[in-house]
């Protein structure tokens, strides 16, 4: 039986979107040599604005922006930052696929804070589930933090960013019922905007980063500067792909069944094992392959079983 027309574009709408996540995450790992974060994620966010103000002006214009819950927009922009500072900070260290793997533990964060978020059920096949995924985690996190490695704490980072990025989604859709989907992606990027120019006040002159040879403190305190003309056009790319994921995920969701289409957002881990091998030369630990085989299977058993505990409480 085939999927009707509408699931197979959400699910094309996630594979483009998660295409272009994995560019924007070989691209800043490629310009982490030269550039500060912040410093890239300003860029980025300044051109992301301008197109995802073109999607505020379709939904009704700045009269969309007003809410009664300040509060919660706030700590929803501020926990993207901090998730994907998180991320970035992560992926000049270690493997593409071994930071994408680890943060593959978002779905699970995002199960636990539900209960207490949203007020929803979690039945014991769910915990199980979540409780194996996070095994997955520590199987790809201890040889590592055991010393048997060179990334050592590093390797904390990308769950960091599962976390933050799960808090995220999980305020989502708390204030996805009173606010356009604009609304929230507008808030995103001025949040970017504001931290980036902060950081840059604070650190922009890279004197933080001296007498230090770690790459994440090095790539997130080190000097700006003035931008290669040669690396304007990838830097610009980022800020439109930013804004072209934000409107391929909201489609994938809107079009298909979150059961449906969240399975696809794991190809991203063959993407960033590509980009890794065939751009950076890397390939990561044996033990990263075993714990994302477990995190993934735990993540599409949450995604199946959420679907079907919904599906019998409205029969």
């Amino acid at each position: 039986m085939t999927a009707p027309a509408s699931s197979r574009l959400g699910i094309y709408c996630m594979l483009g979107g998660m295409f272009l996540i994995s560019i924007n995450d070989m691209l800043i790992k490629s310009l982490s040599g030269g550039y500060s974060l912040h410093q890239l994620v300003l860029m980025r966010s300044l051109v992301g604005v301008f197109f995802t103000l073109f999607m505020l002006k379709m939904e009704g214009g700045f009269a969309v922006l007003r809410t009664g819950r300040p509060g919660l927009h706030l700590l929803r922009a501020l926990l993207i930052v901090f998730a994907n500072t998180s991320l970035y900070a992560a992926i000049v260290s270690m493997p593409l696929a071994t930071a994408t793997a680890l943060y593959f533990a978002s779905p699970l964060f995002v199960t636990l804070l539900s209960i207490p978020v949203l007020g929803e059920r979690v039945g014991p096949r769910r915990f199980a589930a979540v409780g194996i995924g996070f095994a997955g985690v520590l199987t790809m996190m201890a040889p590592q933090l055991a010393g048997k490695g060179d990334i050592g704490w590093v390797m904390i980072l990308p769950v960091m960013a599962a976390a933050g990025y799960a808090c995220m989604a999980v305020l989502t859709r708390k204030l996805g019922a009173t606010s356009r989907a604009s609304a929230l992606a507008i808030h995103l990027q001025v949040a970017f905007v504001i931290v980036s120019l902060g950081v840059w006040a604070v650190a922009g002159d890279g004197r933080f980063a001296e007498g230090t040879d770690n790459e994440s403190v090095r790539f997130l305190l080190r000097a700006w500067v003035w931008p290669e003309t040669g690396d304007l056009a990838a830097i610009a790319g980022l800020g439109v792909m930013s804004a072209v994921v934000g409107y391929l995920m909201t489609q994938a969701y809107r079009l298909s069944r979150a059961s449906t289409v969240a399975p696809f957002e794991y190809v991203l881990l063959l993407y960033s094992l590509f980009w890794g091998w065939s751009i950076f030369g890397e390939w990561p630990e044996p033990t990263v392959f075993i714990g994302a085989a477990v995190i993934i299977a735990a993540g599409v058993y949450v995604f199946m079983r959420e679907d079907r505990v919904k599906a019998t409480r409205r029969t």
